[in-house]
């Protein structure tokens, strides 16, 4: 893409009511704009990097066998008082013109349940796994922290539908295992802590899975030997102590939930008489499981942990673009002919680039906005790398400089991008 072509532009100073990294760093940089408190739009560069966060998760669900739909975000009362959750204060409620009542949904176990109920009646029609991509809807008395507490916001909820706990148990054990290979394909697999939290009246525990960083809102204790978290609203009950090998040594760190499981079990097959007969025609309550991850709140962890004083980090498998082709023009019409052939010829080879090709801004600017977008290979073509028939190179997360010929360039890629990889 031609960075001239961009309709939204980096911003040089930090919005002032924005207190977070993320949402400082995403808006100056042309990836969101804030519409309202909580409420963001996603510009070119943000939507790039949200669809492919999105592809990520959408092919780790698919490879443990979940089917995707697309549910309504619009929800009539009568379900939601069927388990009791009208009540809750976070829902957004409303009334159309002939007086009925409505919900936009800020979670759907209400809606997919029925869903489901109305396929299944056999033990032979079970397990399920239905997941979505979906807007939600929160009414938040403090919308803060960019991303990470909005009002609207973008989440992938699975359910699963199983006979018996063992069933059960072992599709949450997948589920597990996907999520880590989730967030390592979006770069934090390395700062990630699976940690306990409550599980209600269903089950012991439910998992989190927290990324350490001082920005974050939760507080969680750390077990070093076995690398799991155990939230602060349990550690009391667990004796300020790893309930897996007992250690007392925990560390206190400051975190971020980038998304939870939990076993339902159950809590909604039960009010919507959701029942299945087993081999002997017995009939009995479907156990069920939830499983999310808020998409936006997972980009807005990422910049809160990949960023520096220049500005964002992105990790590149989710980067918007692989390279930034930069070019320094000056007065040799060679150097732009250089840049756009090496531009055509990185496109035709599949390579996802942005090449700044803009004539009103110096080479400063240039470079200091390919900081503040964040994107993992800079390369520039300039007078001084034409003499040498050289490209300069720099790794955004690294200091260093290179100058390689331009003729090994192409080698350069495929290492960079396996090595990163």
């Amino acid at each position: 893409m031609l960075q001239s072509q961009l309709f939204s532009k980096a911003q040089k100073k930090v919005p002032q009511e924005e207190k977070s990294i993320n949402a400082q760093l995403l808006i100056r940089a042309g990836f969101i704009d804030k519409l309202m408190a909580g409420v963001y739009s996603y510009l070119p560069l943000g939507f790039k990097v949200l669809k492919k966060i999105e592809n990520i998760i959408r092919s780790e669900m698919d490879n443990i066998g979940a089917q995707e739909v697309f549910l309504p975000v619009l929800h009539p009362k009568h379900l939601w008082q069927q388990t009791n959750r009208w009540r809750y204060p976070e829902m957004f409620k409303l009334k159309s013109r002939l007086n009925k009542e409505y919900s936009l949904g800020w979670t759907h176990e209400e809606i997919i349940t029925p869903l489901v109920q109305k396929f299944i009646s056999s033990y032979k029609e079970l397990p399920v796994y239905v997941y979505q991509i979906q807007d939600k809807f929160r009414d938040e008395l403090r919308a803060k922290a960019g991303l990470l507490r909005a009002t609207e916001f973008i989440m992938k909820d699975l359910y699963s539908f199983h006979q018996d706990e063992e069933d059960l148990d072992e599709y949450y054990q997948k589920v597990k295992n996907a999520y880590l290979k989730i967030f390592k394909r979006c770069g934090i697999g390395e700062g990630i802590y699976l940690t306990l939290a409550s599980g209600g009246t269903f089950s012991k525990y439910s998992h989190e899975f927290q990324v350490i960083t001082p920005s974050g809102e939760d507080t969680v204790y750390l077990c070093l030997k076995c690398k799991l978290g155990i939230n602060k609203e349990i550690i009391k009950e667990e004796k300020f102590r790893c309930p897996q090998c007992e250690n007392k040594k925990l560390e206190i760190k400051k975190a971020i939930e980038a998304g939870n499981i939990f076993k339902l079990k159950e809590k909604f097959s039960q009010p919507f008489g959701f029942f299945f007969k087993d081999e002997r025609g017995k009939e009995k309550s479907v156990l069920m499981g939830c499983y999310g991850i808020g998409l936006g709140r997972l980009m807005g962890t990422i910049v809160e942990v990949y960023h520096d004083e220049k500005g964002i980090i992105w990790p590149i498998e989710i980067s918007p673009f692989q390279v930034h082709l930069i070019e320094i023009r000056g007065k040799n019409l060679k150097i732009k002919k250089t840049a756009q052939k090496l531009y055509k010829d990185l496109e035709k080879k599949k390579i996802e680039i942005l090449y700044d090709d803009r004539i009103d801004k110096s080479p400063g600017e240039k470079f200091a906005e390919a900081d503040l977008i964040g994107i993992p290979l800079r390369v520039v073509i300039s007078e001084r790398t034409l003499t040498k028939n050289c490209l300069e190179i720099k790794e955004r997360k690294k200091q260093q400089i290179n100058l390689i010929k331009t003729k090994e360039f192409s080698q350069f890629l495929k290492k960079f991008f396996k090595k990163e990889y």
